[in-house]
């Protein structure tokens, strides 16, 4: 695969798929890690005196122009981070556009371009839109892995006419991820949370034959309580995946590796009903009671698990984190993470956009050897899927 490092882009017309799909609220972006992961890549390109144009998305549009989405807000924000005075927008992928705005920026600067998801051709992968575009350009760029295991346009049709370059992002998530799948370093555990197990049965069927112990939390793990007779009140559980919850705790089973599920819980009425919260063994759960975290005695099972390690993995907070107070085991197995896996010397790996958001809120970005900011692409490469704007990446041969 084509990189930084060992292709030479110099004076190049480039065009750098990025993913500026970040959190906002109320105007103001609450998580820049993905535009600071792009900084190296960034930096490398205007060194070398390249014009830069950089392509990516941002929410769910549709095909249709919505200023709702404009990325026009982001460049301010860009201009601070990559330190450069300006950051050129345009509004139009129109091909005059293009290369109008090509000819009149200058060799080591930066523009922007709408929204991708604006062009109907992207989530269609209109090649025909993808070789003309391609005809303004010398090379392309991939720094975008949070948004490479989705088969559009802009992440897979570019290979195909453009030399392919990798940028410093991806190669980065890259190796820290496979670092876990594909170390044999023993034993390695694997804290796996969330509220639904559809979206988590490729991932814990993967992991089961590489992990040596797996925890399972959050809601997810009320339908592994109930495929094994546990009344859980009136709990989330996705009763159409009993069997295959006994599928994968009898998987577990046959490839030697340990799974913990909770033994205690908190329960209450409702999420928003504090008086009734209730802490109790999984044996005495109300039957009006639904549950939203786990109990000490699980999160202490985790938590000891955790220093006996090697190597961890954690997807999913364990409970609702985000209602106060069911955040608490959330939270002290990311405390437990600061305090100890450097000490320990714990190779750490985290990702998910939830995952993230509860080991900030305890303030525990300190423990851990790699926190990813891929999100679902993070996910799909844990279930052993290669991302298809890496497979384009790869079959590049220009």
């Amino acid at each position: 695969m084509k990189n930084l490092s060992n292709y030479s882009i110099k004076k190049k017309k480039v065009l750098f798929r990025a993913d500026l799909n970040v959190p906002v609220i109320n105007g103001k972006i609450t998580d820049n890690s993905r535009i600071v992961a792009l900084k190296n890549s960034i930096q490398k390109l205007i060194k070398q005196q390249n014009k830069i144009f950089i392509l990516a998305h941002y929410g769910r549009p549709n095909g249709k122009i919505d200023k709702r989405y404009s990325l026009e807000f982001i460049c301010p924000i860009l201009e601070s981070i990559f330190n450069v005075k300006k950051i050129h927008f345009l509004k139009s992928l129109d091909f005059n556009s293009v290369k109008h705005k090509i000819s009149e920026i200058n060799f080591g600067e930066i523009c922007l371009i709408e929204n991708i998801r604006f062009h109907p051709g992207e989530e269609k992968i209109d090649l025909n839109f993808v070789k003309d575009l391609s005809k303004s350009f010398d090379v392309y760029v991939n720094d975008a892995f949070s948004a490479s295991h989705r088969k559009h346009a802009s992440i897979t049709g570019f290979a195909k006419y453009l030399p392919a370059v990798a940028g410093d992002y991806l190669l980065e998530e890259i190796r820290n991820i496979n670092l876990f799948l594909k170390n044999k370093t023993k034993p390695n555990f694997a804290i796996i949370g969330g509220s639904k197990v559809s979206s988590k049965i490729k991932l814990l069927n993967n992991l089961i034959e590489l992990f040596t112990t797996i925890a399972i939390g959050g809601a997810m793990a009320n339908t592994f309580l109930l495929s094994n007779n546990h009344n859980v009140g009136k709990s989330i559980v996705e009763e159409d995946l009993i069997n295959e919850a006994k599928k994968i705790q009898l998987k577990a089973k046959n490839y030697n590796c340990k799974l913990i599920l909770p033994i205690d819980v908190v329960c209450s009425n409702s999420i928003k009903d504090k008086t009734s919260i209730r802490y109790c063994d999984i044996k005495n759960i109300f039957p009006n009671h639904m549950i939203l975290d786990i109990g000490k005695k699980s999160t202490k099972l985790i938590t000891n698990e955790i220093l006996k390690s090697k190597m961890l993995l954690w997807n999913g907070p364990v409970g609702a984190f985000e209602y106060k107070p069911f955040d608490q085991s959330t939270v002290e197995i990311a405390v437990t993470v600061k305090n100890y896996a450097r000490k320990l010397n714990i190779n750490t790996l985290a990702g998910g956009g939830d995952t993230i958001s509860s080991i900030k809120s305890a303030n525990a970005e300190s423990g851990f050897t790699y926190i990813s900011s891929a999100g679902g692409a993070f996910l799909e490469w844990l279930e052993g899927k290669e991302s298809p704007g890496v497979i384009a990446l790869n079959k590049n041969n220009f």
